[in-house]
């Protein structure tokens, strides 16, 4: 097996056409670098220079060594710099994933963050249910993800970020409906299972969520309408086809200025948590690794 210093020996001796200037600027001594080509040579069995009164010169196998020597060199000095830009996040990528609504709800605060202090690093964004992000993430297709908790895996390290207050949510067409619970008393189950419902379509986590809730009190929930977005949710609430089941803070502005309007209900809804989530038995790259400290509380990055 050659030693890569053989090869870097033979390129500065190739350059300097001299055994003595060679050593110079590879600071070790004129013996050792007579003793690299000599080795090299004996391996190769051919000669690689011709030893002249002034000096060295390249034979015809040395010069076709040399085009192959200096691309492979030439090579590893741009791999070392690639390395060293992402290492200073001048250049690499961060592969992230989760539902649209936390992206623009939770997500993208932090990202435009990141993207404005590390403009030369590749944000690959991938959008999905919870349990579909969750797989992604233990199959190594991203770096991290944010997702609805509960979720018990063993793989995952999950930091808690948020905690979600849900609601239902109705447009002028219910208004009367919500003032009246709020001054009269709150919506039984029985009354909000007999409106029209809006939620999110069946396999997301927000979605088994309320179904498991409804369950617990005895009721079978059937929505009219089942969609893939927190968006049109709120939207076709406001235009009033019923009430929407909804986080909260995702609607406080629709709630503020008059909108929408909250429902009641007798048996409050239990709150819910968003977690940051990466893999237990991967170590982030150095992109990753800054992006997923914007989300840790001061002194904790280290934990």
């Amino acid at each position: 097996m050659f030693n890569l210093e053989w090869y870097r020996i033979f390129l500065h001796t190739a350059r300097c056409k001299n055994l003595t200037r060679a050593a110079q600027e590879l600071h070790i001594t004129q013996p050792s670098v007579s003793y690299a080509i000599k080795q090299m040579e004996e391996a190769l069995q051919l000669k690689l220079f011709h030893r002249l009164s002034k000096g060295v010169e390249l034979t015809e196998e040395g010069q076709a060594l040399l085009g192959y020597v200096e691309q492979s060199f030439s090579m590893l000095d741009s791999a070392q710099k690639h390395l060293q830009n992402m290492k200073l996040l001048n250049e690499g990528e961060i592969r992230i994933g989760a539902s649209d609504s936390l992206i623009k709800h939770l997500l993208l605060p932090q990202l435009n963050t990141f993207h404005r202090d590390y403009p030369g690093i590749r944000i690959r964004l991938s959008h999905g249910k919870t349990p579909d992000i969750t797989q992604r993430l233990r199959e190594g297709e991203i770096d991290c993800a944010i997702i609805h908790l509960p979720i018990n895996d063993s793989q995952l390290n999950i930091q808690t970020l948020a905690v979600l207050e849900d609601c239902f949510v109705v447009g002028e067409a219910y208004a009367e409906l919500a003032r009246r619970s709020a001054a009269n008393g709150a919506l039984s189950m029985q009354q909000l299972a007999e409106l029209p419902l809006l939620l999110l379509s069946p396999g997301s986590s927000t979605r088994e969520f309320i179904e498991q809730w409804f369950a617990g009190k005895g009721q079978v929930v059937k929505p009219d309408i089942e969609l893939g977005s927190i968006d049109l949710l709120a939207q076709f609430a406001r235009l009033g086809y019923g009430a929407a089941f909804i986080s909260r803070s995702f609607v406080q502005e629709e709630l503020n200025n008059g909108m929408l309007f909250e429902l009641l209900v007798e048996d409050p809804l239990p709150p819910r948590s968003i977690g940051l989530a990466v893999r237990q038995d991967r170590k982030l790259s150095v992109a990753a690794e800054r992006f997923v400290e914007l989300f840790m509380p001061a002194g904790d990055e280290g934990n």
